[in-house]
């Protein structure tokens, strides 16, 4: 395998893991990104764009620095960053009511919903009763309308359960209320063109060349929390049609296809994001610290953002799961860098997070998606020989 790019004095034990994600993980495209104190200490990739192509073999395009990906989940945590900065110029208050700012939303039970439980997924708001179609989803407001008029299926505030699809819904529309632009458009013009980012919600035509084909590829099974063979527990609930847990995740039903550029196109800030490695990693470094110069929270809104809100049994993921507002947290369901880690994965493979005591901000974007939700095994072994380096 032909590793690209770099990694500083110290760093070598991440590009060893990364050529052992190939070797014996099944990756077949990705990138891996390391920040640390606003500098770029790994930027590594490797193997094909596609995922169903080979780099030397069918003149499949190789995978490029500047190669991104569908990043699923992993899109949550920019996402959650535009309430959070709303909050801290002063034009979002956390502890008011969703409905003091979004009226349609005062329905079926939910006038006590707080701008917080949407971030910490206490909303009681994880499914839809008539899930959407593909089709209808390329409206970009006819989620947020779906979710204002659903009902809760537990009394808000007072449990948590991983919004899977609606999160995004949910900020969406609060976001379009208070900003009078949507979460897609925040974020490409006061996060993504300050920091240079390569990071997309919506996808625009100029850069779709630059984006690979996902699929699912096979591997070793995983460990951790949510394994390849989860404890019977979680395997019911994902195999109940009437549970929680399978309402859920069939909020699109059936779920579009990730490669098709209909879907690209159309901002989703739960789940379709795309992103290149540095792209993730950046982000994450620039809420922690300076940038080249741009720095997006401040102290304050860092504590914030990683302060537990929300901890124990999960009533979508059933295992344990930790939020602060729009992050998870360091925990046995998706281990990041310490304790103090705040960040977000994406079903099937992808990472972000900062840890602010170290300085490190991490990425990790591939064309291959497995069985995983919240630990990867290819994404646990980059972090594994980050914290060998920075923890010992």
């Amino acid at each position: 395998m032909d590793v690209h790019g770099t990694v500083a004095e110290g760093f070598e034990p991440v590009r060893k893991a990364f050529v052992r994600n190939f070797e014996t993980l099944g990756d077949r495209g990705a990138a891996v990104t390391v920040y640390r104190n606003g500098q770029r200490v790994v930027d590594l990739w490797a193997g094909a764009k596609d995922v169903d192509g080979e780099a030397d073999g069918d003149g499949t395009a190789p995978w490029q620095r500047g190669t991104a990906q569908v990043v699923r989940s992993a899109t949550k945590g920019v996402a959650a960053a535009v309430p959070l900065l709303l909050h801290q110029y002063g034009e979002l208050d956390l502890d008011a009511p969703v409905g003091h700012y979004w009226p349609e939303f005062k329905t079926q039970g939910k006038e006590r919903v707080l701008v917080r439980h949407l971030l910490n997924h206490r909303a009681g708001l994880p499914l839809l009763d008539r899930p959407l179609t593909p089709r209808e989803t390329l409206d970009p407001l006819r989620g947020a309308e779906a979710v204002a008029a659903q009902a809760p299926v537990w009394e808000p505030g007072t449990d948590h359960g991983y919004h899977a699809l609606t999160y995004g819904w949910l900020l969406d529309g609060l976001v379009r209320r208070v900003s009078g632009r949507g979460a897609g458009e925040w974020i490409a013009e006061r996060i993504a063109a300050p920091l240079g980012l390569d990071f997309w919600l919506g996808l625009p035509d100029a850069e779709a060349g630059r984006v690979g084909r996902v699929g699912p590829v096979e591997g070793p099974e995983p460990s951790g929390a949510l394994r390849a063979r989860p404890k019977r527990s979680v395997t019911e609930a994902y195999d109940d049609p009437a549970s929680v847990t399978r309402r859920a995740f069939a909020a699109i039903d059936p779920f579009p296809d990730h490669n098709d550029p209909e879907f690209r196109a159309v901002p989703h800030p739960a789940a379709n994001g795309i992103a290149t490695a540095d792209g993730l990693a950046r982000f994450y470094a620039s809420l922690i610290g300076q940038v080249d110069g741009v720095r997006l929270f401040d102290p304050a809104t860092v504590a914030r953002a990683r302060a537990e809100e929300s901890a124990g049994p999960d009533r979508v993921l059933v295992v344990g799961t930790r939020f602060g507002l729009g992050y998870m947290l360091h925990g046995s369901a998706s281990p990041f860098l310490a304790p103090g880690s705040f960040g977000h994965p994406g079903r099937g493979g992808s990472l972000g997070f900062a840890d602010p005591e170290t300085g490190i901000a991490f990425g990790y974007v591939t064309n291959g998606f497995r069985r995983t939700v919240t630990a990867d095994p290819r994404a646990q072994a980059l972090v594994r020989a980050v914290r060998s380096v920075v923890l010992g």
